[in-house]
């Protein structure tokens, strides 16, 4: 029998490309042990009786509603069993930069598979030390083609007779992690002088093949020479001054790079910025250009900035011109995003700002001044005879970080995720609905008895305990839930009339029940193991890979067409590819694949690529329904997408929809 449906072409090569794990006898899992390790792991971290475990485990193997990609991988193992691993479990987190520390802490995010936001506002990289020492690398000595016997696990650093000082890399990822925030500490040391020279020893690490044991996969540090090359000319660029906030950025990105070459996980960042930060603004043009002949180069000086996206914030409403330029700058790059600050903080303090009311007296506090706003808050904190100290004020108005797609707000957080596939789920099958839901806000509570290590998260994790249940597929739901008239309604940009309105109550119907069994059970959960409830709950995430799964279209988004090609990933030298070509399928270079110079490669055979692209094409579950194939999904108007996402915006979602509205 299939693991996946035939409306999910994808499926299989994603499974066993991200999710299975070799079993000790070196086979993959199949996707029916994959997700019982995965949902038996959740249900003993979250203390399920039988009836939770057992309707979570069917939810996940009927395909309605799956648990976190990252919990889907690591979930179930020794690593993931060990405290100093438990971010592992999260697809989400944000970090404020306000220490060097933060570094360390980010890119060891980024090794476990974590998706890192990081906040670089003026007000946070303000309190980083001044760049006082210039680091001038004398070697890096490479990895051995076989690892000593006594090879170290954690990094060491001696200064020589020579005056040398020498950085062991230890071979782990606090070896990886710890050797990264040296290099930053040298640099900001007041007691070293003017300069320090360095070796960096990488001999006690392993190399490129060697099977990772606890978190799976395998080692392969291609680029980790390079990136101790590329934050020492960081660091060294802003000598006798503090970093600004695009150094601060590409810090954190040069690490992120050097993960990503290590086939660890692919990246994703978000990194904010102030919204008069011009520098920031402007950071990314000229990333890629075109010569007269067409080919495409990318500036290897700013490279490592693709590891994120970039969001400046705003403290106040931004004019019209600020807004058109926002989006005529997306329009042509994808990036230049704005983020609008009170709103956000007024979203994440949800249990203090309970009504309609209560929510536009602190905006309109806020944008006359934060700290009465502020003010307000402690008021109705004391109101409820709660108290607030200033650590948990400053950690309110401070919710405003973002997880690398946006749909997530907090402060310094780790957000646990739960995706429901209504594209599997029948639209007149309540109960399968309400059992979905239920499923995944378990799911999403369960990890909330983990306790962080790292000091900063944990707090954030007792003051404001964040979950987000998600769903996928909205779209292909409403189609079978419709049928075609609905579809047509869509396609003419959703006009105000007695059908449409009809649909829009339908549509309000189903958003608001999911929500409500959503609220209902984590509320119940939370207090029967005497939890603090989140405040907020629900999301839409981009929905990316697990989406391919099942063949949802992303989120709430409409599918590109009902028929297309889809490209996915894969390692040059995983076997899966020479397996999909047996089938059939083509395969080019990714957009990683370039020469020297920065030119696009056009040639997968090419020795340079190390990644391609597999073309798989695909139909949407929906393809051929009466009526249903005359649409060109191409034409969508803006109003249409416009109008959905902000159905599920007012009645489903708590955080963010991640939405991205199509244009032409």
């Amino acid at each position: 029998m299939a693991e996946f449906r035939p409306t999910a072409p994808s499926a299989e090569a994603v499974f066993y490309r991200t999710y299975s794990r070799r079993k000790p006898d070196g086979q993959r899992e199949s996707f029916a042990e994959a997700m019982t390790r995965c949902v038996d792991a959740i249900a003993k971290v979250g203390k399920f009786d039988y009836q939770e475990k057992d309707l979570v485990k069917q939810q996940a193997l009927k395909q309605h509603c799956f648990p976190s990609g990252r919990a889907f991988w690591v979930a179930g193992t020794e690593w993931g069993d060990q405290q100093k691993n438990y971010s592992g479990w999260y697809n989400c987190t944000s970090t404020n930069i306000v220490d060097t520390r933060a570094f360390r802490d980010i890119m060891e995010l980024a090794m476990m598979g974590s998706g890192t936001g990081a906040m670089l506002e003026g007000f946070n990289i303000s309190s980083l030390p001044k760049i006082r020492t210039k680091l001038n690398i004398v070697a890096i000595e490479p990895p051995g083609d076989i690892l000593p016997p006594d090879r170290l696990q954690q990094t060491e650093i001696i200064t020589l007779a020579t005056g040398n000082t020498v950085i062991y890399v230890g071979d782990s990822r606090e070896g990886w992690v710890d050797a990264y925030l040296a290099m930053i500490e040298f640099a900001t040391e007041e007691q070293i002088g003017k300069h320090v020279n360095l070796v960096i020893d990488l001999g006690n690490v392993r190399p490129e093949g060697e099977r990772l044991k606890g978190f799976g996969g395998t080692s392969n540090p291609v680029k980790l020479a390079d990136m101790f090359y590329r934050v020492a000319a960081i660091l060294n660029n802003a000598y006798e001054r503090r970093l600004n906030s695009v150094e601060a950025c590409l810090l954190i990105d040069e690490a992120s790079a050097c993960v990503v070459a290590g086939n660890i996980r692919r990246s994703a960042g978000m990194r904010q910025f102030g919204a008069d930060d011009e520098l920031a603004a402007d950071c990314k043009s000229g990333l890629y250009t075109q010569d007269e002949e067409g080919n495409w180069k990318v500036d290897p000086t700013k490279e490592a900035l693709r590891m994120a996206n970039h969001t400046r914030c705003f403290h106040q409403i931004p004019d019209y011109e600020t807004v058109e330029a926002s989006i005529r700058q997306q329009f042509y790059s994808g990036e230049g995003a704005i983020q609008y600050v009170p709103e956000a903080i007024a979203r994440a303090n949800a249990d203090l700002l309970d009504t309609p009311e209560k929510k536009a007296s602190f905006i309109k506090l806020y944008l006359q001044s934060p700290l009465e706003a502020g003010e307000y808050l402690e008021g109705l904190c004391y109101g409820s005879n709660k108290g607030m100290d200033e650590r948990e004020l400053s950690h309110r108005l401070n919710r405003y970080g973002l997880n690398p797609c946006g749909e997530i707000i907090g402060s310094d957080f780790h957000c646990n995720l739960a995706e429901i596939h209504l594209n599997t789920i029948d639209p007149k099958d309540v109960k399968a609905q309400d059992e979905a839901f239920k499923a995944g806000a378990l799911q999403v509570a369960a990890l909330l008895h983990h306790e962080f290590y790292i000091e900063r998260y944990r707090y954030s994790r007792e003051i404001d305990p964040i979950v987000g249940v998600s769903f996928t597929g909205l779209f292909d739901f409403f189609v079978h839930a419709f049928g075609a008239d609905w579809l047509d309604w869509m396609m003419r940009g959703r006009p105000n009339t007695v059908t449409g309105r009809k649909y829009i109550r339908k549509e309000q119907k189903f958003l608001q029940r999911w929500a409500d069994i959503v609220r209902l059970t984590v509320t119940n959960y939370c207090d029967k193991h005497g939890l603090r409830r989140p405040n907020r709950l629900t999301t839409v995430q981009p929905a990316g890979t697990k989406s391919l799964l099942t063949g949802a279209s992303s989120g709430w988004h409409p599918p590109k067409a009902q028929r297309f090609i889809r490209r996915i990933t894969f390692g040059k030298s995983d076997p899966l590819v020479s397996a999909l070509q047996d089938w059939g399928y083509a395969v080019v270079p990714a957009q990683s694949a370039k020469d020297e110079e920065g030119n696009l490669l056009d040639d997968y055979l090419d020795p340079r690529v190390q990644e391609v692209l597999v073309e798989i094409p695909t139909e949407v579950s929906w393809a051929n329904l009466p009526g249903c194939d005359e649409f060109d999904l191409s034409l969508l108007p803006i109003e249409a997408q416009w109008g959905l996402y902000m159905q599920v915006q007012n009645y489903y979602t708590e955080h963010n929809t991640s939405a991205t509205l199509e244009f032409r």
